[in-house]
C-alpha cells in the first residue's frame, strides 16, 4: 500500500480513469490516494455530498487496499466505482454493504453550436410564464451572476438534488431565464476537478418541461466545462431514461457504477 501524492502519479496509476481523476479533485483539501499493484483508491471528503472512496482495479487487490485505507481515513467514506467491482467489494470487505447502482456519464466532445459566454441580459429574447401557466418563450442560457431563485426552483422541481447554492464545491449556476428574470431551467458547475468538469443540479420548472430547455442549459454548461477542463462528467439515476437521453444527445456515454457503505 503506497500513497499517491501528485496528479500525474494518480493519472499513471489509474490509467487516466476519469472517475478516479475526478475523485482526486486536483489533490484539494483532505484528498488522499493510494495504490497497490493495479488497485487504486482515492479518499475524497465532501465530494458530491458524500465522503467518497473512489475505487478501481482487480476486486481482490482493491478489497485488500480498501481495508488498509479505511484504517487511515475512517468508516465515513463510501466506496464508489464500477458496479461489478463494488458488488464484489461488498462480498469481500468485512462490514461493507451494497448501497445503490446508478450511472456515471462522461464526454470530451463539446456539443455543437453552444454559446460560449453570456450576452447582456437585455439582449436576450423575451421569455415568460403566462398567467395561465403556459411557457411563452425562453432566453439564454447564461451564467447567473449569483444564485438568486435557484433554491426556489430546486425546491419545486428537484428537491433531491445534491447541488444547492452554498454547498461545498458548488461553484456557479447557469440558467434559461424568462423576461422577468424568472428561472426556467438551471444547471451547476459543481465539484469540478482540474481535468474533469462536473455537471450537477439540473432542474426545470414544471410548466417549462418538454420544451428542450434542460438540453439547452446542459449543453451550455457542458461546452463551458470542456473548454475549461478538457472533459465533462455527471451522475444520473439508472431509472431516469429521459435524463439519460438528453445527456446522450449531448455526447455523453454511460458507465454503470455503484456505491457501498460500511
Amino acid at each position: 500500500m503506497r500513497e499517491i501524492l501528485t496528479i500525474a502519479d494518480l493519472n499513471r496509476a489509474s490509467g487516466g480513469d476519469p472517475l478516479i481523476v475526478w475523485a482526486g479533485q486536483g489533490f484539494g483539501r483532505g484528498v488522499r490516494a493510494w495504490y497497490d499493484g493495479d488497485a487504486v483508491v482515492v479518499a475524497s471528503p465532501d465530494l458530491s455530498k458524500r465522503d467518497r472512496l473512489a475505487v478501481a482495479g482487480p476486486a481482490e487487490s482493491v478489497a485488500r487496499l480498501a481495508i488498509g485505507v479505511f484504517a487511515e481515513v475512517g468508516p465515513s467514506f463510501r466506496p464508489f466505482g464500477d458496479e461489478q467491482l463494488v458488488r464484489e467489494l461488498a462480498d469481500r470487505v468485512p462490514g461493507m454493504e451494497f448501497s445503490a447502482a446508478f450511472g456515471w456519464m462522461e464526454t470530451r466532445t463539446s456539443p455543437a453550436h453552444q454559446p460560449r459566454s453570456a450576452p447582456p441580459a437585455q439582449a436576450q429574447p423575451p421569455a415568460r410564464i403566462a398567467s395561465g401557466g403556459d411557457l411563452v418563450s425562453a432566453g439564454g442560457p447564461v451564467w447567473l451572476e449569483g444564485d438568486a431563485g435557484v433554491v426556489d426552483l430546486l425546491t419545486e422541481a428537484s428537491p433531491a438534488s445534491y447541488a444547492w447554492p452554498g454547498r461545498s464545491g458548488v461553484r456557479r449556476w447557469a440558467a434559461v431565464t424568462g423576461d422577468g428574470g424568472e428561472l426556467l431551467s438551471v444547471a451547476a458547475d459543481a465539484w469540478s476537478a482540474p481535468e474533469v468538469g462536473f455537471l450537477a443540479g439540473v432542474a426545470t420548472h414544471p410548466v417549462a418541461r418538454g420544451k428542450g430547455l434542460s438540453r439547452q442549459v446542459c449543453g451550455f454548461v457542458t461546452a463551458e466545462l470542456i473548454s475549461r477542463h478538457g472533459s465533462a462528467a455527471l451522475m444520473v439515476d439508472a431509472d431516469n431514461p429521459a435524463a439519460m437521453a438528453v445527456y446522450r444527445n449531448l455526447g455523453y456515454t454511460y458507465r454503470a457504477v455503484a456505491a457501498a457503505h460500511l
